[in-house]
């Protein structure tokens, strides 16, 4: 009888405990939407996309230019737009993941 009760137990145990575990990935998914939006709104307003893509390719096309003229530029401006796409990417993932973090730190000392 005992051993019964055990696999019930356990059975409910495990029955209850999803909802809990679905509501954390649930937080956690808002969480990073919520700072994702954040993220984009704060680089909409301050055109930062643009300044590092262009930045990056009047870069690569002032280095093109001075190692190979007017092809060397017009490569070396495609090369510098496409590293400044990537370094892009990687800022904002990086903001994004500072203000999850900025969030969670912020839930945590109202829990208290």
């Amino acid at each position: 009888m005992t051993f019964k009760k055990t696999i019930l137990s356990l059975a409910l145990t495990g029955l209850l405990a999803l909802p809990v575990s679905g509501f954390s990935q649930d937080t956690e998914a808002r969480r990073h939407e919520r700072a994702k939006q954040s993220q984009d709104a704060h680089d909409r307003r301050h055109h930062t996309t643009a300044k590092v893509i262009g930045g990056s390719a009047a870069g690569g096309a002032a280095a093109g230019a001075l190692l190979g003229g007017g092809k060397g530029a017009l490569i070396g401006g495609a090369v510098g737009a496409g590293g400044g796409v990537v370094a892009d990417k990687v800022r904002k993932n990086k903001g994004v993941e500072k203000r999850e973090h900025q969030e969670t730190r912020e839930d945590e000392h109202h829990e208290r």
